[in-house]
């Protein structure tokens, strides 16, 4: 991948991605038949004025834009995008839709608490914000409890949710990233809300990221299987550093 980072440190080349990723997306979403799925109860929240964390795993940020218009039309929707370079290529693309960025992630490194801050920031003032809690660099669909410490510090709810296309291409990418074909069936797929008590103790939370992890999964592999397809794993315990391989082997994460 050497090319791909020589590429993208030119302006031009970088604005250009941009918009051709763009019109891919609207042109996959126009041949397409697409259906949303389980998207009452977010739409009942958007309604009420009530804001919520969006949590979806890294490979299937493509279509995010629409999976969110089918539900919220043009209402705001922030999403946490990193801070590298390639977080720019998406952020921009995304833009494209409307969707506003927050740079960084929820993280101990640079720039995690400034992230964590615009994120409670945005929630508070009623929006919504969008997560990928294996983000940026994995290990893929394996979640970190940023995303919970989030949703507890602003006191909402997380939904899980997901996309499929019965026509794609899985990329050999750490996070296995689904590149949608044209003329699909797709289905954008809600997932029920989990709630986190602002009191909860390190345990709970750690329960609280088992449980998200684990329901992000099973809607994601579900969503798949649905269509025909081979369900994509997260990643094995060999390919985990090593507290979290530790855990796994205790029993301590679940799926």
């Amino acid at each position: 991948m050497q090319w791909y980072k020589r590429i993208i440190k030119s302006e031009t080349t970088r604005s250009t991605l941009c918009w051709l990723a763009a019109n891919y997306v609207r042109f996959i979403h126009s041949t397409g038949r697409w259906r949303t799925q389980g998207g009452d109860l977010p739409a009942h929240y958007l309604t009420e004025g009530k804001p919520f964390i969006v949590a979806f795993w890294h490979q299937r940020l493509l279509m995010m834009p629409y999976t969110w218009i089918s539900v919220a039309g043009n209402r705001p929707f922030n999403m946490l995008i990193s801070s590298h370079r390639d977080g720019e290529i998406i952020s921009r693309t995304v833009g494209y839709f409307g969707t506003k960025t927050i740079a960084g992630s929820t993280g101990k490194g640079k720039g995690g608490a400034a992230a964590l801050r615009q994120i409670i920031k945005a929630l508070k003032s009623g929006e919504v914000v969008g997560m990928t809690p294996d983000g940026p660099r994995g290990p893929r669909m394996r979640a970190s409890d940023g995303i919970v410490q989030a949703a507890r510090m602003a006191n909402v709810p997380i939904f899980p949710l997901t996309y499929s296309a019965s026509n794609r291409k899985v990329l050999r990418s750490w996070d296995r990233f689904v590149l949608p074909l044209p003329f699909s069936r797709g289905v954008f797929h809600w997932g029920d809300p989990i709630y986190v008590d602002r009191k909860l103790d390190d345990a709970g939370i750690e329960a609280k990221r088992v449980e998200l992890e684990n329901a992000l999964t099973e809607l994601t592999q579900q969503t798949d299987l649905s269509l025909g397809l081979d369900a994509i794993p997260p990643a094995s315990p060999d390919e985990l550093p090593k507290q979290k391989r530790s855990a796994i082997a205790a029993g301590e994460t679940g799926k």
